[in-house]
């Protein structure tokens, strides 16, 4: 398969593999454009957005203000100001991590690497379904996530298993063996027992590493999540409070069975060798050689790509950088035609990231994601954000997306040069038929909210 041109080859670092071009970017990568792409890989992991309290500290506020709010309950000021007041303080705090992740975003140089963290951080999706897990979902990506995106992916996958948003989110902190000795003790004492929750054994594996297709039956959900109870998050007088906890006394005794592969080990052990064996399996390779296949090229992605991407994996025994190479270096990843059509999140970081600019306000950013129907911090399932065209491209969808255009526009167009502007952001990506356009458009706006609405800028 033969490449596209040095000035095409370019413009695709910038916008597929990247989120989308900032002024010079394009120009940056011309030499070699592969080279571009693979100078972003390290092993240091995915860069880390400004700002923020680590997940024990969040998890410790949210403690403070549940006890705060039962308290005022207790005198009859459950909606108090002090109650109010410690509430806006963590969504505020929430919506600071998620500006910074999108400045960083906007204004980073490496946006490939961006790009492959944002990928894993969907991948590992937390959903912010209560104020505990939204405290945390941004610590979550910066602790769990960023640090092994070109790693290891078992080093990955025990992290994301093991981080207290995780742990919440999926409600495996309450989960409780039946045999164990909590569930005895619960039993004689005439309390209510904890439950065996299997969310996040299925989550495993259904999403996180051999996907739906690897013949795994219900018994071996069931197992594993035998295997897992104990993983939990400490409480505030526990050894290590708001900070993952493995409970002794609430793990399944016994051995454990997962896709015909028995574990006989003790304790945390056991789950952890589970995943180990997941991590290593050929259809964990396939599944995510797949999704970054769906994710950086095309909905429908070549054979050859995801076969490349899952030997890749395999041929490392999983290290994720070794696989961002081999995405890198794949012919069938620079095929010129753009089919991926971006997310609202990947089109307004490339409106700013177009002209030079980062978000100004969470208060801005916030309604304009919501709007778009990619509320931060808030994919609709653990499944998370959607990867394909059909999702996005509703008729309703682009006109939220044209009047974003023209309002973004109203405000940055006239002190740009609209033909310059779309030459930095889209290089020979740019088409006749899209300049010829804007050209003959009769305001600076009119030709700018023309360029972010063409088929050009809106697909990568």
């Amino acid at each position: 398969m033969s490449l596209p041109s040095s000035d095409l080859m370019a413009a695709i670092a910038a916008t597929r593999f990247g989120l989308g071009a900032r002024p010079g970017e394009i120009d940056a990568a011309r030499d070699d454009p592969r080279g571009f792409l693979a100078a972003q890989i390290r092993p240091a992991g995915a860069d880390q957005p400004q700002g923020g309290e680590d997940s024990a500290q969040r998890l410790a506020e949210v403690s403070d203000y549940q006890m705060q709010k039962r308290d005022a309950k207790a005198t009859g000021e459950a909606k108090g100001p002090v109650v109010k007041d410690l509430q806006k303080d963590l969504k505020d705090q929430a919506g600071d991590d998620f500006l910074a992740r999108a400045r960083l975003g906007a204004t980073t140089d490496a946006a490939f690497r961006e790009r492959w963290a944002l990928f894993w951080a969907n991948h590992f999706t937390v959903s912010a379904t209560s104020l505990a897990v939204g405290s945390v979902a941004g610590p979550f990506e910066q602790e769990a996530i960023r640090p092994h995106v070109f790693g290891r992916f078992e080093d990955l996958l025990v992290a994301s298993s093991t981080h207290p948003a995780m742990l919440l989110y999926l409600d495996q902190a309450q989960s409780v063996g039946p045999d164990s000795r909590a569930a005895q003790y619960q039993r004689k004492s005439g309390k209510k027992a904890g439950g065996l929750n299997e969310n996040l054994a299925r989550e495993i594996l259904e999403l996180h590493t051999v996907g739906v297709d690897a013949g795994y039956k219900q018994a071996d959900v069931t197992e594993f999540a035998r295997a897992m109870t104990g993983f939990s998050v400490g409480r505030p007088k526990d050894p290590s409070p708001h900070r993952f906890l493995f409970r002794d006394n609430a793990h399944e005794p016994g051995p454990r069975t997962v896709m015909g592969r028995r574990y006989p080990q003790e304790g945390q052990a056991q789950a952890l060798a589970v995943m180990r064996d997941l991590a290593a399996s050929p259809h964990t390779a396939r599944h995510l050689a797949t999704k970054l296949a769906v994710h950086f090229v095309s909905d429908t992605p070549p054979p050859a790509l995801v076969a490349r991407l899952q030997k890749a994996y395999l041929d490392s025994d999983g290290r994720l950088d070794e696989v961002a190479r081999a995405l890198v270096a794949a012919p069938e990843a620079w095929d010129p035609v753009a089919a991926k059509f971006k997310t609202p999140y990947e089109f307004a970081i490339s409106t700013w990231r177009s002209i030079d600019a980062q978000p100004s306000g969470i208060d801005k950013l916030a309604p304009v994601l919501t709007g778009l129907g990619q509320k931060p911090f808030s994919a609709p399932s653990p499944k998370g954000w959607a990867d394909e065209a059909q999702v996005w491209c509703a008729p309703d969808a682009l006109i939220k997306r044209l009047r974003f255009s023209e309002g973004f526009a109203a405000v940055v167009a006239d002190r740009l040069d609209p033909s310059l502007l779309a030459q930095t952001a889209l290089g020979a990506r740019l088409t006749p038929a899209v300049a010829k356009a804007m050209a003959r458009a009769e305001t600076r706006r009119e030709a700018m909210a023309l360029l972010l609405m063409s088929p050009e800028f809106q697909r990568r």
